[in-house]
């Protein structure tokens, strides 16, 4: 592979799939530029934790040998792709990010979601860092070191998901899978300028995939392009996500717009101007529904991670043990509460969706924080970055609304996004939105500095 093979712009999903199915290039082609990428792109960020160099081949051959005997080789045919660390890849440990995991015993068959890639032509090529057991926002891992972000290697990539995040933004793959419980998939496509899908709570298949909340937890693509990210979502799904009219929207104000930097809220406002001057409206009760999300994943982590725990405490990343133990610690009445409450915030938000069916509100209320000083400003005071990043996502999958991440447009300047939101089973009004904003060119990817080369 040359040096040119490398450094060359990274391809859409779109374009490799197409270019593999015609045969203007191969399959295998794709795969070992895509292992010759992370080779040269992964190590000074640090996004992957294992690179599937025979699993990618092969899978890649599988796809050639199908073109060459004139079958259909699917949507995403031989497209490389990386999964965060928590889903099943058979022959190898799921480690969910915890270094007491590595010699886990091998996965017997792949998770769900990988079966429909690989089905669809796709080509697992790595795994993909987190913080240990998705407990986090930061990618600061103990065991597999902390991801940095391609943008600016001095600052963090988010989490739970930041390897997903960095290795698509790096240009090291065209699409990755990641999971988000309270904001793990829109929390680092916020800070790496990607496309980031949360779904529908249970809309996309959850097989195979090591559980922190299985009150929250969803997966979803990451991708540079909103054509990449509905083609890949439309395989995960079983079927396409049909177009939709542009639907009415409005701004999400109050507690969504409290702490967020002044150029985030000048872009809200330019978005909220370009689309005709529509409202701002705001959830009651926001941060109660926080605090209860806060509540319910503490005490369900702290439960399922109990044995362990008592078992082999020191075995954990300091950084999560004492939220698990605490966790743990909760009594089971608490979370009763929380969840009554949650029915209740439930209503008030479909009620609000019913006369603005999509809100748009930030991602994250800052570009990604300093690694020295992983710190956010909430109510003037600076908080942990680690578990406050999710200020503005926790409250939309704590009731299980589908949302999507979209870059905003800032050349010369450290990526942001904001988070589209809709009611359950309305991806497609997303979508909408979304190609709405892009088309008036207020989102869109902006590729970071060459991260090899510095």
């Amino acid at each position: 592979m040359t040096r040119a093979a490398v450094d060359q712009a990274p391809e859409s999903v779109v374009a490799i799939a197409a270019a593999v199915r015609t045969g203007a290039i191969s399959a295998v082609a794709v795969a070992r530029r895509a292992l010759a990428r992370i080779a040269a792109l992964d190590p000074p960020v640090n996004a992957v934790t294992r690179t599937l160099a025979a699993r990618a081949l092969a899978e890649a051959a599988a796809v050639d040998a199908r073109i060459g005997a004139g079958r259909d080789p699917g949507p995403l045919a031989g497209v490389p792709y990386g999964v965060k660390d928590l889903f099943d890849v058979a022959g190898q440990p799921t480690t969910a990010g915890a270094g007491m995991r590595r010699d886990a015993p091998p996965a017997a068959a792949d998770a769900e979601a990988i079966r429909r890639l690989a089905a669809a032509g796709a080509v697992l090529v790595a795994t993909l860092n987190m913080d240990e057991y998705a407990y986090g926002f930061a990618t600061d891992n103990a065991a597999w070191g902390l991801t940095r972000n391609p943008h600016d290697r001095t600052r963090l990539s988010g989490g739970s998901s930041g390897g997903s995040a960095a290795a698509v933004a790096a240009g090291m793959l065209p699409f990755s899978l990641g999971s988000d419980t309270n904001g793990s998939i829109r929390v680092p496509a916020s800070l790496c300028g990607l496309y980031g899908l949360k779904p529908t709570h249970g809309a996309l298949p959850m097989a195979g995939v090591f559980p922190f909340v299985a009150s929250f937890d969803d997966i979803g693509p990451f991708a540079t392009s909103l054509d990449d990210l509905a083609m890949v979502h439309g395989v995960l799904a079983g079927e396409a996500t049909p177009p939709a009219a542009m639907p009415a929207v409005a701004l999400l104000g109050g507690w969504f717009v409290a702490d967020i930097v002044p150029d985030l809220a000048a872009a809200l406002a330019a978005i909220g101007e370009a689309l005709g001057g529509i409202p701002t409206v705001e959830l009651p009760q926001v941060a109660a529904a926080r605090s209860a999300a806060f509540l319910m994943t503490a005490a369900e982590g702290g439960a399922r991670h109990l044995p362990e725990l008592r078992r082999r405490a020191l075995a954990f990343d300091p950084a999560t043990r004492d939220r698990l133990i605490a966790g743990a610690a909760l009594p089971a009445a608490a979370w009763f509460d929380a969840q009554r409450f949650r029915e209740g915030f439930r209503a008030r938000c479909l009620d609000l969706l019913a006369a603005h069916p999509v809100l748009i509100a930030p991602a994250t209320g800052c570009p990604a924080p300093m690694i020295a000083d992983p710190v956010v400003q909430l109510d003037g005071r600076p908080s942990p970055a680690r578990a406050s990043l999710g200020r503005y996502t926790q409250p939309i999958s704590f009731v299980g609304l589908p949302a999507l991440s979209v870059p905003l447009r800032r050349a010369g300047r450290l990526p942001i996004g904001v988070q589209l939101i809709a009611a359950p089973g309305r991806e497609a009004q997303l979508y909408a939105v979304a190609r709405r904003l892009e088309g008036l060119g207020l989102v869109g990817f902006g590729p970071p500095p060459q991260v090899s080369g510095t």
